[in-house]
């Protein structure tokens, strides 16, 4: 006996007529019935965008951590360690050395959060990752087919958000487009003169 529940779509009906608005019922699947392949789930722009931005406020919210965790394992390691400052290692004070090494682990635990952030992420909205997957690939080339060529850059004078990164609203896409033409306008003109 299968304890699961599958969402069906039942119409909503109001003396007599029958209304546009849908609600959803849970029924336990029957061993005959099949998914209906017409009804394919797809997330709207505004709610990929909401996602998108909880999934990086996850990357956010574990570097910090992650890098502490950084510190205390290079303190732990490197703190342990016998020293002995008549002895050099690398033609550095061992003191010194070892205080560098634990920065670069600070470094490293700072690095690895975003990536644990999103693999924490991944395993708490395993549902809908195919559908995510799929709008982000959808997402990227639209990025990449509106922003400013790299060529056009200079040091002084950056592409303002080359990757999209803190795209997070259909407000904050536009404005991102708005940019983008007013850079190339901009590097183009000056390319002229």
């Amino acid at each position: 006996m299968q304890n699961l529940l599958r969402p069906t779509t039942l119409p909503f009906r109001c003396a007599g007529r029958q209304s546009t608005k849908r609600f959803t019922a849970f029924s336990r699947p029957n061993s005959t019935s099949s998914v209906n392949p017409r009804v394919v789930e797809q997330l709207t722009w505004p709610e990929y965008l909401a996602i998108r931005r909880g999934r990086r406020n996850w990357q956010t919210a574990l570097t910090i951590p992650s890098a502490i965790l950084g510190f205390a394992g290079g303190v732990a390691y490197f703190g342990t360690l016998e020293t002995d400052a008549t002895k050099p290692i690398w033609g550095i004070d061992p003191f010194f050395f070892y205080g560098i090494c634990t920065v670069g682990c600070v470094g490293l635990g700072f690095l690895v959060g975003p990536s644990l952030g999103s693999f924490v992420w991944r395993a708490t909205h395993r549902r809908s990752v195919a559908l995510i997957d799929a709008r982000d690939r959808e997402f990227y080339q639209r990025i990449a087919k509106n922003r400013v060529d790299a060529s056009l850059q200079s040091p002084t004078n950056p592409i303002p958000d080359y990757y999209g990164e803190k795209i997070g609203s259909i407000h904050q896409y536009r404005q991102w487009l708005r940019d983008q033409a007013k850079y190339k306008k901009k590097a183009l003109l000056s390319e002229k003169s």
